[in-house]
């Protein structure tokens, strides 16, 4: 049982195949089939799937050769991000009517705290099912939602009850509901991590549980006092209205491979140039100047330079950029470059370590 005194109510709402959704609604003739944004061409990838592709195995990041194998009837859409983002200004406009501190995570899915919210209404879970009916209603999406004491085990939940649903893990239910989570739905497990997890004889949330913090440490470094503490219940970062970039990128990935760093040159130009824009756009700079370069073989290398003074300039991103691909041979053939910049001039110090948090267990979700 979790110890009592003061607890948040924490809304995680995530947005259902948003990308899909939204050329859907836009496009009533994709409704109900198969559609994939991105990954048209030979070369190209998914940014999304809609639920009727997902169930061929279709799914983000895969080749959009792959998918058309699984999914011969798989309809191919353009993105357009311009649309997804005007749709999530929508959607954010309806969570602030609940609380100031939303959090956005990217434009499909943001943490809420409503534990003091503008209704007055002491029921985290009616507010997540009204926001939800009103996503639908006045915008056309379905959303699902996950309700708890923390961002963590709202996040989880979240993922319960897709698509257009939602699960709400009340404060004496969390220990249970962690103890009894296959581990690969701990957000922060990743494929990697829950293979070493298996070998390990770690499947549940109550096999995590049975090792030390000494042990996670030596075993997953510093990502082990962090399952130590979330199996636990304790997590304790909080909703983040004004959330901090850390760095900003752009990359390519080209048709064909290139074979010298020669034909490379006018591609990092157009990458820079987008990098560039985007740093003006939201008025940051950065020191650290990062080229990321994914081989035929989708091996993939960083070489990354830190400058003594922050930039957002195109030309000195692009200078940076050109040395480092130069800084040593290249290994293979190239089919995807990329840069960005962090060590941006809007990062803080970190937030401390973290500690027990404390949880009263009658509190109305």
């Amino acid at each position: 049982m979790l110890p009592t005194s003061n607890i948040r109510k924490i809304i995680h709402v995530d947005m259902d195949a948003f990308y899909a959704s939204v050329e859907q609604m836009d496009n009533p003739e994709l409704k109900g089939k198969p559609i994939a944004v991105g990954g048209g061409g030979k070369r190209g990838v998914i940014s999304a799937a809609s639920y009727e592709a997902r169930k061929f195995g279709v799914k983000s990041a895969m080749s959009g050769t792959l998918a058309a194998k699984l999914c011969p009837d798989l309809i191919f859409v353009r993105h357009n991000f311009e649309r997804y983002a005007e749709i999530s200004k929508k959607i954010r406009k309806i969570f602030l009517e609940y609380t100031d501190l939303v959090e956005p995570l990217s434009l499909d899915e943001a943490y809420l705290d409503v534990t003091h919210n503008k209704k007055g209404n002491p029921s985290a879970s009616l507010i997540a099912k009204e926001i939800r009916e009103r996503i639908f209603n006045e915008i056309g999406l379905t959303a699902s939602a996950g309700i708890s004491i923390n961002k963590f085990v709202a996040k989880v939940a979240s993922d319960y009850n897709k698509p257009n649903g939602q699960k709400t893990v009340n404060p004496e239910e969390v220990i249970e509901f962690l103890e009894q989570l296959d581990i690969r739905k701990f957000y922060g497990v990743g494929k990697v991590t829950a293979e070493k997890m298996y070998q390990l004889g770690i499947f549940t949330g109550m096999d995590l549980k049975q090792k030390s913090i000494d042990y996670l440490e030596e075993h997953f470094g510093k990502s082990g006092t962090y399952y130590y503490y979330v199996v636990r219940g304790i997590h304790n970062s909080e909703v983040k209205p004004n959330r901090i970039r850390k760095s900003l990128a752009a990359e390519r990935t080209f048709s064909e491979n290139l074979s010298s760093e020669v034909f490379m040159l006018e591609k990092l130009e157009h990458i820079a140039d987008e990098v560039s824009r985007r740093l003006s756009k939201s008025k940051v700079s950065g020191k650290t100047v990062t080229l990321k370069i994914k081989y035929s073989d989708f091996s993939l290398q960083t070489r990354s330079k830190t400058l003594p003074y922050f930039i957002n300039d195109k030309a000195l991103i692009l200078d940076t950029a050109k040395e480092l691909l130069y800084q040593e041979k290249l290994k293979n053939s190239v089919r995807l470059l990329g840069i960005s910049l962090s060590n941006l001039n809007t990062e803080t110090k970190k937030e401390p370590d973290q500690k027990s948090v404390s949880v009263q267990l009658k509190f109305g979700f």
